[in-house]
């Protein structure tokens, strides 16, 4: 995964290059079955500052794009997240109850939220490419 750096508010931002974004700060990464994983990104987790908990949807939750499908607790702020396509939630990172700072320390890796198997595959085309995400962050 590379990634690119994004100075924006006189911080530091990681945008992976390596999948899409949404406008309200979630990533979603195409995987070669064909499912997506989903998580938060390096803004949206430096922003939320140190995270306490997580709220995780249930397995075989039928969620639809820009549906709000849990929260996430900081010591900051409680901040809602949405699906960035619609499906059915097939996997929930579990490791996130014990160890939520994960989100954190690896927003882009170890701390993937949920996995979705998309109704329709079409929607991933229509998130934001990382160079796109990049240019909104410089706007923040």
């Amino acid at each position: 995964m590379s990634l690119i750096e994004v100075k924006a508010k006189g911080k530091t931002y990681l945008v992976a290059t390596d999948r899409r974004y949404t406008e309200s700060d979630e990533w979603a990464l195409l995987e070669s079955s064909g499912v997506i994983r989903v998580g938060i990104t390096d803004y949206a987790q430096k922003e939320l500052k140190d995270i306490v908990a997580v709220e995780l949807p249930e397995i075989g939750r039928i969620v639809k794009k820009g549906e709000e499908i849990g929260v996430i607790d900081s010591v900051k702020a409680t901040s809602p997240y949405y699906a960035p396509i619609s499906g059915k939630i097939i996997s929930v990172n579990k490791e996130l109850e014990k160890s939520p700072e994960l989100l954190n320390k690896d927003p882009y890796g170890a701390g993937w939220i949920v996995v979705i198997e998309p109704t329709s595959i079409n929607e991933y085309e229509t998130l934001l490419k990382p160079e796109e995400y990049a240019e909104k962050l410089k706007k923040k």
